[in-house]
């Protein structure tokens, strides 16, 4: 995926972020250096801080602040994520659980929510705070929902869309929202980012679900059918379902779990294809980014609109 047009705008700000986070992130511990060189050694996409940068226009301190704190609050949700799940790698390296153990990651992953909200003090806002916690708080509540409905071959697609809504279209909201708040600008606007910010996680996150099935591992920088193997039933296996007859969730609720062959993931992709699961889901995909675009629309003259816009088509035309 490449960002880089719709973050022409903001590059001084993501290098003054990168920066100022290294700076965050020193500590006396040795472990914690360790961790955090692994974690931030290579700027990854940083995507919610420079949403938050795009509708914040200007980085004023409360906006790098917040910034951090947003993108500290994302890793330690990844962190715990990757525990749950028991993943080895993301992003193309070794996962903190993989590489020492579950519970340095748990510790690791708290830690980064204090510094986190430490930060949120510094920037000086009780509505920020408040929104920070709303937003960390859907995400838990996100991750341990789906966690109930895993296995669950009866999973309506509403309970799937609030899932993910929660646990990852609320970081994008909060951030979209927290640039306009630390730019001052008015409760109409704020809220009018906040729903575009929402749009684009829905979005981003069926895209991801997407890539778990038909993605190229050297592109995602994770082994495919991670959702499969957990037993996490998405948006294009729930559209297949749905437009299948026969008896396959017997079949796939057979097949389920860690050990699953490559031929009975080819077998589920397979299904998927031919039930039109593919082809919903990315529908799905572009209806929350045109949802997106709609409201940036109504945003005549807002300074970065076009590399909003941009954000928005980039997330879900990405590679595979």
């Amino acid at each position: 995926m490449n960002f880089s047009k719709a973050f022409t705008p903001i590059t001084t700000h993501l290098e003054e972020f990168e920066n100022r986070l290294k700076s965050v992130l020193e500590s006396d511990s040795a472990i914690i250096r360790q961790i955090t060189e692994h974690l931030y050694g290579s700027s990854g996409k940083r995507l919610r801080p420079a949403l938050l940068f795009l509708t914040a226009e200007k980085p004023t301190a409360s906006a790098m602040y917040s910034a951090m704190a947003i993108e500290l609050i994302h890793t330690a949700t990844l962190l715990h994520d990757d525990v749950v799940d028991q993943s080895a790698m993301r992003r193309g390296q070794e996962t903190v659980n993989f590489r020492w153990n579950n519970l340095v990651s748990v510790l690791m992953g708290d830690y980064l929510f204090a510094k986190a909200f430490g930060l949120l003090v510094k920037a000086d806002s009780p509505y920020l705070m408040k929104s920070f916690a709303m937003a960390t708080e859907r995400v838990s509540t996100g991750e341990l929902n789906q966690v109930f409905y895993t296995g669950n071959f009866e999973i309506a697609e509403e309970t799937y869309l609030k899932v993910i809504a929660d646990k990852t279209a609320s970081l994008f909201a909060c951030s979209a929202e927290a640039g306009a708040v630390c730019s001052q600008r008015s409760a109409l606007i704020c809220s009018a980012l906040r729903d575009y910010g929402e749009n684009i996680g829905l979005a981003f996150q069926i895209v991801d679900d997407l890539l778990d099935l038909i993605g190229e591992t050297d592109k995602t920088g994770k082994s495919l059918g991670s959702d499969i193997r957990e037993g996490w039933v998405t948006l294009p296996l729930i559209a297949a379902l749905r437009n299948d007859n026969g008896n396959s969730r017997k079949r796939f609720k057979e097949i389920l779990g860690e050990d699953i062959s490559s031929g009975d993931f080819d077998e589920i992709v397979n299904f998927v294809k031919n039930n039109g699961g593919i082809e919903y889901a990315e529908q799905k995909a572009r209806q929350y980014v045109e949802n997106a675009l709609t409201i940036l629309r109504g945003l005549d003259g807002f300074p970065l609109r076009e590399s909003l816009e941009e954000l928005a088509v980039v997330a879900v035309d990405r590679d595979r």
